[in-house]
């Protein structure tokens, strides 16, 4: 990846929060493989740090009685204390993961990272021609988001296979199946820290 490239990339790290990612947190959604992923989330983040890589930071953070949730989730929020719900426990990143100066916080309400957001508008006035995508999870906030971009013809659109995850390892290589299908990259984190390297 060329420094010039690397001034047009930017990382969108989806949704790697306490109520997705953390099983103690006994959260409804819950990702069985996102806890897996978080040694190659932060090696990822560091490696798109030390290479200037523009990092963005996509979280989800609901009204606590879920009002700006989906329809099939709000009973989730009946008791106004709902998963992700902003300033709980649950919507925070997990340890091991910080936002720093100069990156980005973007707040989503749906599954894609560009649907009712400001996402477009910031990678354009930031000159971003190309995504790389790590979080969970694949076949919703992932998948989603990857299709959208794709379909804003981002020149390059990469999901980092063992740094995205779903509820199985079949529903996961599936996803990535399909996203590949589409031409979306789908390295390994090794093969993309190797990218130049």
């Amino acid at each position: 990846m060329a420094a010039a490239k690397r001034s047009e990339t930017a990382m969108l790290v989806i949704d790697m929060q306490n109520d997705f990612v953390l099983p103690e947190m006994e959260s409804p959604m819950l990702v069985a493989g996102g806890e897996a992923i978080v040694p190659s989330v932060v090696k990822a983040i560091s490696v798109a740090r030390e290479r200037g890589i523009f990092v963005i930071w996509v979280v989800r953070e609901h009204d606590p009685m879920g009002r700006d949730v989906e329809l099939f989730r709000r009973h989730l929020y009946s008791n106004g204390e709902g998963p992700t719900a902003k300033g709980a426990k649950g919507a925070a990143l997990v340890d091991g993961l910080a936002i720093k100066e100069g990156e980005y916080k973007l707040v989503k309400t749906r599954f894609s990272a560009f649907f009712a957001t400001h996402l477009h508008s910031l990678l354009q006035s930031s000159g971003i021609k190309s995504l790389v995508i790590v979080g969970v999870q694949t076949p919703n906030c992932i998948r989603q988001t990857v299709f959208d971009a794709v379909a804003l013809d981002y020149q390059t659109v990469t999901v980092i296979v063992d740094a995205t995850a779903a509820a199985t390892p079949e529903i996961h290589s599936a996803n990535i199946r399909d996203m590949k299908n589409i031409g979306v990259l789908t390295p390994t984190l090794q093969e993309w820290c190797s990218f130049d390297a």
